[in-house]
């Protein structure tokens, strides 16, 4: 549970957006940040995202619907949400939980996500949900 970032007061009702502006969210964060981490599946690698989750409902769109792109691959569970103007993933909603979203630390307002220090990196080549 991180509150504070890098002298960023995480709120609990916290802004987050793609670098453009074009995507704007708002995420439920009572606890702040929690569980931050990084992957190695092969998208989340190439994106050197930090993530952390909220659930499905802690997160709106308050701008760019129009503008939100999704891409999907594999067992097409996971459904990964960027910004078609700049590039810039926003969020996903997880395979291994689909009930979560995962956003980018990266898009909170304020955040610099090399504040956090060391993160730990889940192991996404051997997926939770492939050792069922």
């Amino acid at each position: 549970m991180i509150k504070n970032v890098g002298g960023t007061e995480i709120k609990a009702k916290h802004r987050a957006s793609c670098h453009c502006g074009a995507v704007v969210l708002e995420l439920d964060l009572p606890d702040g940040i929690v569980d931050p981490r990084r992957c190695d599946c092969s998208i989340c690698r190439r994106r050197g995202a930090i993530v952390a989750s909220v659930p499905l409902s802690g997160i709106s769109i308050v701008q760019g619907q129009d503008v939100l792109a999704l891409y999907e691959f594999n067992t097409h569970t996971a459904k990964h949400y960027f910004c078609s103007r700049c590039g810039i993933y926003t969020h996903h909603q997880r395979r291994s939980n689909p009930n979560q979203f995962g956003y980018n630390v990266g898009c909170l307002e304020g955040v610099n996500p090399f504040d956090l220090g060391d993160v730990p990196t889940n192991d996404g080549v051997n997926h939770p949900a492939d050792r069922l």
